[in-house]
């Protein structure tokens, strides 16, 4: 996958009719960002909108009048020249302020280069996207491409004529879904059961969550308001407004992370509406990519675009490649500038392939598996489980926190609002630790009903308490009826590795149920990180662990037991000390698999607590150099849009660290890396 540099255009208004024109450029291989000479534009509208049947001499001169200065020509010729010399190519992004708010219905897809005047928008090696800023914190988490969904709404009233519309060809639009979309699991609505409602299409969002969402329907935008021609549950037209698909989106829990609007002026008709289209509403309600459309599109240029435009897309999964390279292939007709792209997604990508990087990724083998089969196969190989591990069945951390957050009206800063150690820190401290441990529960509880409600027993759902023996019940009923159907469990993976000791951070009992079906007798016993409060019977273990009896050891404690879990801030810090006031409490046979075994890190995400906490503490073990001798491995959850800066350089700063102390780093959800490990170890 080629790299991007980064060159920012923010546009803001001034005085009168004068804007600020503010460019920051950035390489992939640098720590800094080169801030250039703010420059100055005015925009004369009434020449562009003379302008609007000639698109050549349109995009002449809306580059003149952004490029008037020649600090800004400077800035776009600097930055081609040193992507060239390196052989990057250029993401051009776009950022118009809110005081701007009338430069967004102006046609910027059509800008030309200043110096050679070619068009910008349909160059592979420059690649252009508007951004929108967006009140909405809800993190960007990147899947791996085969796991990728899609939805197809087709809207086609039967009565369309009357609103002297073209019909919309059904059978063909979702022909060219499938195809297009291919090899992404589609579902299609309307289908025999449901029609494309405003209702049905919401609950199938809800159900499916899907990454894409594509939606064929007739839109308009009429006197700033903007409409979507969906359906009844009779066929006749039903008129959408874009507030409210907009405001029902809002209220779902996961929301696709590119939504591609087929439909006529949902980015807007060229004019100072723009804002209030349905395209732009999404983006600034947080969607991660929206492709609109600007005007009335023609089913020609719809039919050519979108099947290139998602056939690109599957290729590498960058939104604003496959949107350049769609657009030069229509770019013969009239309205080929149409698709416009708003992103608020930093690597402009909505998938990822999962691997080692650095160490053999994109399609290098991994250098070390030989050596890791063979300490698996030893018995000299240590799992460590991390929060990972378990999202699929509790959720996400980050979720969790965002909702206790605005529950508990979380008064410190945005960005520590996806952080769990943090905000419970205030909530413990605010209301106790008590009544933390019962938050968690409860937010634990609520997680697994709404995705597993079907799976559950009545009474269970009913509940609205559960104490620890109904949440583990639960647990046990949902991984039994799942564990039972065909695919990668990461749990039965880790089971099948069939090794003495797993070290896990998780709370739930999943990993000894999976063992137990495995044939085998686990031995769950927790950290004494807080003796005093922790029975001695569920931390005491003198007996070796052996494959047919593993030890299944608690770092951060079990729901079994309240107080010792691990939630709150504070409470890492006294695990911390409570670990090495009571070492000698630790199982000697705990020690020596942490400081004498390869060690496997699955689940984690380096930036987190978890993970941090665990690593120090590994670190300050007596006989800790002895690790040097071993090849460790550490699977990494791909870092989130929101949560870094910059991926690219996350990525090379943490695998230079982690090779350091001798652990190659795979990027990707803990069931792509143990699915690759069983591929090994069957080979």
């Amino acid at each position: 996958m080629p790299e991007y540099a980064d060159l920012e255009i923010s546009l803001h208004r001034r005085e009168g009719a004068t804007y600020s024109v503010e460019l920051r450029f950035s390489r992939p291989d640098s720590e800094a960002d080169q801030r250039f000479e703010p420059a100055q534009a005015q925009f004369d509208f009434d020449a562009l909108r003379a302008l609007e049947l000639d698109l050549d001499g349109y995009g002449k001169e809306l580059s003149a009048k952004l490029f008037a200065e020649a600090g800004a020509q400077s800035a776009l010729a600097q930055a081609r020249a040193v992507t060239e010399a390196q052989a990057l190519g250029l993401r051009l992004r776009l950022n118009i302020g809110p005081s701007a708010p009338e430069l967004q219905a102006l046609y910027w897809e059509v800008l030309r280069d200043p110096q050679s005047g070619d068009a910008l928008g349909t160059d592979e090696n420059l690649l252009f996207s508007r951004y929108l800023s967006s009140m909405d914190w809800r993190p960007v988490r990147l899947r791996p491409q085969s796991a990728l969904t899609a939805l197809v709404a087709i809207a086609n009233p039967k009565d369309l004529e009357r609103l002297k519309l073209a019909p919309v060809d059904e059978a063909r639009e979702l022909q060219r879904a499938h195809k297009s979309l291919d090899p992404i699991a589609v579902t299609a609505l309307p289908n025999a059961t449901a029609r494309a409602t405003l209702n049905n299409l919401i609950d199938h969002l809800r159900a499916t969550q899907p990454d894409i969402w594509y939606l064929a329907a007739h839109g308009l935008l009429r006197k700033g308001e903007a409409w979507v021609m969906l359906e009844t549950e009779t066929g006749e037209t039903a008129r959408v407004s874009g507030d409210e698909l907009v405001t029902r989106l809002k209220e779902l829990p996961h929301r696709p992370r590119l939504i591609v609007l087929a439909s006529c002026q949902s980015a807007g008709a060229g004019n100072t509406d723009t804002l209030a289209a349905l395209g732009p509403q999404l983006a600034q309600a947080g969607i991660p990519a929206v492709l609109a459309m600007q005007g009335s599109v023609s089913m020609a240029m719809i039919e050519r675009f979108m099947p290139k435009f998602f056939e690109e897309l599957n290729a590498d999964g960058q939104i604003d490649r496959a949107l350049a390279v769609a657009r030069g292939t229509v770019r013969d007709l009239p309205d080929y500038w149409m698709p416009a792209l708003y992103t608020r997604l930093k690597s402009g990508r909505i998938w990822y392939v999962p691997g080692f990087k650095g160490g053999g990724g994109d399609g290098e083998e991994f250098e070390y598996w030989e050596s890791l089969k063979t300490f698996i196969q030893e018995k000299r190989c240590t799992p460590i489980l991390g929060p990972g591990i378990d999202e699929a069945w509790l959720g996400q951390p980050g979720d969790i926190a965002r909702r206790w957050a605005e529950k508990y009206h979380y008064p410190f800063a945005a960005h520590e609002l996806e952080n769990l150690a943090t905000v419970a820190q205030f909530l413990s401290r605010r209301d106790g630790a008590k009544a933390l441990q019962s938050a968690f529960n409860k937010a634990i509880r609520d997680e697994i009903v709404q995705r597993y409600r079907t799976a559950l027993p009545p009474d269970l759902v009913k509940a609205e308490v559960w104490p620890a023996d109904k949440l583990l019940k639960a647990l046990e009923t949902i991984a039994t009826a799942h564990w039972a159907q065909p695919g990668a469990y990461a749990h039965k993976q880790l089971a099948d590795l069939a090794l003495p000791i797993y070290l896990t951070t998780s709370p739930s009992n999943l990993l000894a149920l999976a063992l137990k079906a495995k044939g085998v007798d686990p031995q769950v016993r927790l950290c004494p990180w807080w003796s005093q409060r922790i029975p001695e019977a569920k931390w005491r273990y003198e007996d070796e662990p052996t494959e047919e009896k593993p030890l299944v050891y608690h770092l951060f404690g079990h729901f079994n037991t309240p107080e010792s879990l691990v939630l709150s801030e504070d409470n890492y810090f006294d695990f911390l000390i409570g670990v090495a006031r009571n070492k000698t409490l630790i199982p000697d046979t705990v020690v020596n698999a942490l400081t004498n075994s390869a060690l496997l890190f699955v689940g984690f995400r380096p930036d987190d607590w978890d993970y941090r906490v665990l690593y120090r503490t590994l670190m300050a073990q007596e006989g800790s150099e002895q690790l040097r001798d071993y090849r460790h491995v550490t699977a990494q959850v791909e870092p989130d849009e929101s949560r870094l800066l910059d991926i690219q350089r996350a990525r090379r700063f943490l695998e230079k660290a982690f090779n350091k102390d001798n652990i190659g780093m795979f990027w990707g959800r803990s069931e792509d890396f143990l699915s690759a490990l069983t591929q090994q170890l069957k080979a």
